[in-house]
């Protein structure tokens, strides 16, 4: 699927032909869309496909007058994971093209009109409001996972089972991929800003500045993080251990209180006569009674060594 999209007076109004300046948006592309579009813009079929590919590293790469920028972008999938998948700028003649797996993983500000000065035409300031926008949504990622963490943290405090720290483990790996992929970001952003056309316009390198920026912090968070929630995850592995211990020994214990009248009463259930030959009366209450009195002084002999 692609959509062609194009900055007018009234704003981004998306249009049916190729027009010089327009911005074409491809999401999982089958094999007719790919040739129609390197027939159409003469784009080479190895850019097209390898934002296709979900490992695919981050990288500039140019070919006969195209360049084509692949970055990490981050990405929820369906049960609530985060993530990172590739994503393909590619300039080719006077359009400039995305091209990803998900829909609107990341162009979404802009669709909504969220990026001011955002014109279609300006391909190269275009590229770097995207890279500025991914630095900034992996920020907004970030956050969300602490906050996560956070609401499960204080599920763990109770828990002696392996649903929260599975979940912890989720947001774990999420870290790393964040980290791993901010990290390859990085390397083209500080690459771009060392390209001679960069440094010919203040405008554009204060805010490829400002993407370095985001994306520098971004990965101090991630790194902050994961130090955190990996130190959290060995606590609260062993604070689990702990709660199932605690719960093993009230039972422990519940099982000595009870066992003393079972204790007692077996006694008696013997082939054998009653204390001094005494075949009826209040003997049997006074039995009961007694094993009730020995279960309530180890009962409170237990509850004052902190055992219940």
């Amino acid at each position: 699927m692609y959509n062609i999209y194009l900055t007018t007076p009234t704003g981004l109004s998306e249009i049916e032909t190729f027009e010089p300046g327009s911005w074409v948006n491809v999401v999982s592309p089958d094999d007719v869309e790919i040739r129609l579009l390197c027939k159409e813009l003469g784009i080479e079929r190895d850019f097209l496909v390898t934002a296709l590919d979900e490992e695919e590293r981050a990288h500039i790469e140019s070919d006969e007058g195209q360049t084509m920028i692949v970055v990490d972008v981050p990405f929820v999938t369906d049960d609530g994971s985060y993530t990172t998948i590739p994503m393909a700028i590619i300039l080719v003649g006077q359009h400039i093209v995305t091209v990803c797996l998900q829909e609107r993983i990341l162009l979404q500000d802009f669709f909504s009109g969220k990026v001011k000065n955002f014109l279609t035409q300006y391909r190269n300031r275009f590229v770097l409001q995207i890279l500025y926008r991914n630095a900034v949504k992996f920020l907004f990622y970030l956050k969300k996972i602490d906050r996560r963490s956070n609401e499960v943290e204080q599920a763990l405090h109770q828990s002696t089972k392996n649903k929260e720290l599975i979940e912890m483990l989720k947001l774990e790996k999420a870290l790393v991929y964040f980290s791993t992929s901010l990290k390859s970001n990085e390397v083209i952003l500080e690459r771009l800003m060392r390209h001679e056309y960069i440094k010919n316009y203040p405008e554009d390198a204060e805010l490829l500045e400002d993407a370095i920026i985001e994306n520098k912090q971004a990965i101090e968070m991630a790194t902050i993080y994961t130090s955190i929630l990996s130190g959290t995850m060995d606590a609260f592995a062993s604070i689990i251990s702990n709660n199932l211990n605690l719960i093993m020994r009230f039972l422990a214990s519940v099982t000595i209180v009870l066992s003393i009248p079972t204790l007692v009463a077996s006694f008696f259930g013997m082939n054998v006569d009653m204390p001094f030959n005494v075949k009826s009366g209040p003997w049997f209450t006074y039995i009961f009674l007694g094993s009730i009195i020995l279960s309530t002084v180890v009962g409170v002999i237990f509850y004052r060594k902190d055992w219940f």
